[in-house]
């Protein structure tokens, strides 16, 4: 049963087509969108949620976009008065404040995907880390991992987290700017892990350096698709061999999040 369905004999047939079929899960909280002309159905899009997914307690509609600065979206509560919660992904826990950090369970594949690249005793980087999604299954590798993050409730969450999965040992956690790191913070760097904020691209030319030559990188940013191929050359013609890229989803219309595992020349 989908919310279509569900909501076929509530939401008028002209009004239909405004329906987002699909929502978000994070823990036991649900996300959705509500386009404006829906919003006087938000309760009953929000009670159509809680009956597919029965562990759901809460539902959040986006009531503003993701901020510039912490990169944490506003929610509006639907059903439910709280946004704390734990995540559970391939065997590791997640706890958060969706109020206070930013968390997309939609690059879960890409985590483990990852993750299983790491080899043990590896130098591994990942600024911009939030809770700790790419962190935790690296260190848990056996990696030796530097996290930086400059929002401080996601800091608090991510020690916590790094504790919940008995990683805290293998972790370094630099509670500043990726823009201002340097080779004093741990380099050279076998492999870098970059989920880049949207329009932080120019973050690749200032870490870059902090990679070995033959190191790594999985560069994630957001583009159109016509736009992949001649960004495949500008990668190539700085040095790098283009080991592999994909998309991981759609983020807006015509815009999706990619990544590209992107390997340093010596």
């Amino acid at each position: 049963m989908n919310l279509r369905t569900l909501l076929a004999g509530t939401i008028p047939a002209e009004k239909q087509r405004y329906l987002r079929d699909s929502f978000d899960v994070i823990g036991d909280i649900a996300v959705v969108v509500v386009p404006p002309e829906l919003a006087e159905f938000r309760q009953d899009i929000a009670l159509a949620v809680m009956s597919i997914r029965r562990n759901i307690h809460t539902v959040v509609a986006k009531a503003a976009p993701v901020g510039h600065a912490d990169r944490v979206p506003r929610y509006e509560f639907l059903v439910g008065n709280s946004t704390v919660t734990e995540h559970r992904e391939a065997g590791y826990r997640y706890r958060m404040d969706l109020s206070e950090v930013f968390f997309t369970g939609r690059l879960s594949t890409e985590h483990q995907r990852v993750a299983r690249l790491v080899g043990a005793g590896e130098r591994v980087l990942v600024p911009f880390c939030g809770v700790g999604p790419f962190v935790i299954p690296a260190a848990d590798r056996g990696a030796l991992v530097t996290a930086v993050e400059n929002n401080p409730a996601a800091v608090r969450w991510l020690l916590e987290n790094l504790a919940l999965n008995q990683v805290e040992d293998r972790v370094s956690v630099l509670a500043s700017d990726a823009f201002g790191l340097t080779q004093a913070d741990g380099a050279p760097f076998d492999r870098l892990i970059c989920p880049t904020p949207y329009g932080k691209d120019e973050i690749l030319g200032t870490l870059a350096p902090l990679v070995r030559g033959g190191g790594v990188l999985h560069f994630y940013t957001f583009k159109g698709d016509r736009q992949v191929e001649g960004l495949v050359r500008g990668f190539e013609e700085k040095g790098y061999t283009v080991l592999f890229h994909h998309r991981c989803g759609w983020v807006a219309r015509g815009i999706g999040r990619y990544v590209f595992d992107l390997e340093k020349g010596a």
